[in-house]
């Protein structure tokens, strides 16, 4: 059994160690060490990783008891070898997962709600909790984390006997019956965990709800804590500044300077629609009678307009309208109507002609061609309607 010295110390960053065993992988070498500094993947929490001598330790898993690191390069049995962790990622982990557990405390013990999932992600923490949370609620509840952080309360962790543990109330998502790990943080939660953990609840720093949304009946809150907060505020106060410097508005009014500019583009989409509607009008006008198709092809006009241009079109074509809008460079969508033959019989061989793709009713379809102008003239003009 390798002695797992980050239940001896959380804040133990560098060790010296046996090598037991090594062997190799499918990819890279698992080795065993008589005792580790490096905590395996659990709990929601992933494992660390650092240096073994010359080696990068990639990832460390726990099996059957067995603690295996798993490096890029192999290690001699027998020989003693320096372990470092990356201790700023440990650090950043523990203050995130010592804040889950502020914050999760809080939540069952105001609202009797159970963490029912809990994800460690790059960005932030995903926790799901069983019962739905207004936003008031969550606002609440990240102000009184944060008292708890200001506290600086002492964390609790041991490992409880079975007379004990018999006793004790704690959160837990299974039944455990054996090698029980409690994390308590005095008046706030108690609750079995095997991953590290900060020694003082100041050591979070500060705690964070980033969102929240309804999920499967409860509520699924994305948290940040400590420097993680930190840089994720940074991230977005630059965010904040950029959008008030394009808008040439305070970072304070940044969001009424967002709506006033969303404002003015619908209103100049609306205008925008009204001259494209006019426009097709005078498209359609300029396009006379005949017993064959009428193909017209436009750069500027949207989907809207385009439909109502080809449905003006229909009853001047004996066979059918087609409008193409978009470019020989990027590529054109087309609608295509008739008053006087089955389209969706013809799909395929309007396809074929204008190396597309797209389908509809019998009265119209509509859908994308990669051909030129030039092709697809060309192409509609082999049909037989």
């Amino acid at each position: 059994m390798t002695e797992k010295l980050y239940y001896l110390d959380s804040h133990l960053f560098a060790f010296d160690a046996l090598v037991l065993d090594c062997r190799a992988e499918k990819t890279g070498y698992s080795v065993v060490l008589d005792r580790t500094a490096f905590f395996p993947e659990g709990g929601g929490q992933l494992a660390d990783t650092g240096t073994l001598g010359a080696a990068r330790v990639l990832d460390v898993h726990e099996r059957e008891g067995e603690i295996r690191h798993y490096t890029d390069a192999p290690l001699r049995v027998g020989e003693r070898v320096h372990g470092a962790l990356d201790a700023e990622q440990r650090l950043r982990r523990m203050q995130n997962h010592s804040g889950e557990h502020i914050l999760s405390g809080l939540v069952h013990s105001t609202y009797g709600y159970d963490n029912v999932g809990f994800h460690m992600g790059a960005a932030c923490m995903i926790i799901d909790f069983s019962g739905e949370l207004s936003r008031e609620q969550l606002m609440e509840l990240e102000t009184r984390a944060n008292m708890v952080v200001r506290q600086n309360l002492p964390m609790h962790i041991w490992f409880p006997d079975e007379n004990e543990l018999r006793t004790l109330e704690y959160r837990s998502k299974l039944e455990l019956t054996e090698n029980v790990r409690i994390v308590e943080i005095p008046g706030v939660d108690r609750c079995a965990c095997c991953a590290p953990h900060v020694a003082r609840t100041g050591e979070v720093g500060v705690i964070k709800i980033l969102d929240s949304q309804r999920h499967r009946g409860g509520q699924r809150v994305s948290v940040v804590c400590g420097m993680d907060a930190l840089e994720d505020y940074r991230a977005r106060q630059e965010s904040v500044t950029d959008i008030s410097r394009a808008l040439s508005a305070k970072r304070s009014e940044a969001s009424q300077a967002v709506q006033r500019v969303l404002n003015e583009q619908q209103q100049l989409k609306e205008r925008c629609d009204a001259l494209s509607l006019a426009l097709v009008r005078y498209m359609a006008d300029a396009e006379g009678e005949t017993e064959g198709s009428i193909v017209v092809f436009s750069d500027v006009l949207g989907e809207i307009a385009q439909r109502e241009l080809v449905n003006l079109l229909m009853p001047k074509a004996g066979g059918f309208a087609a409008v193409f809008c978009g470019s020989d460079e990027e590529g054109w969508r087309y609608i295509i109507g008739s008053l006087r033959c089955d389209l969706r019989s013809l799909t395929k061989s309007i396809n074929a002609a204008v190396d597309g793709r797209g389908g509809g009713k019998p009265q119209m379809i509509q859908g994308s061609a990669r051909a030129g102008k030039l092709e697809i003239e060309s192409g509609l003009k082999t049909l037989t309607v």
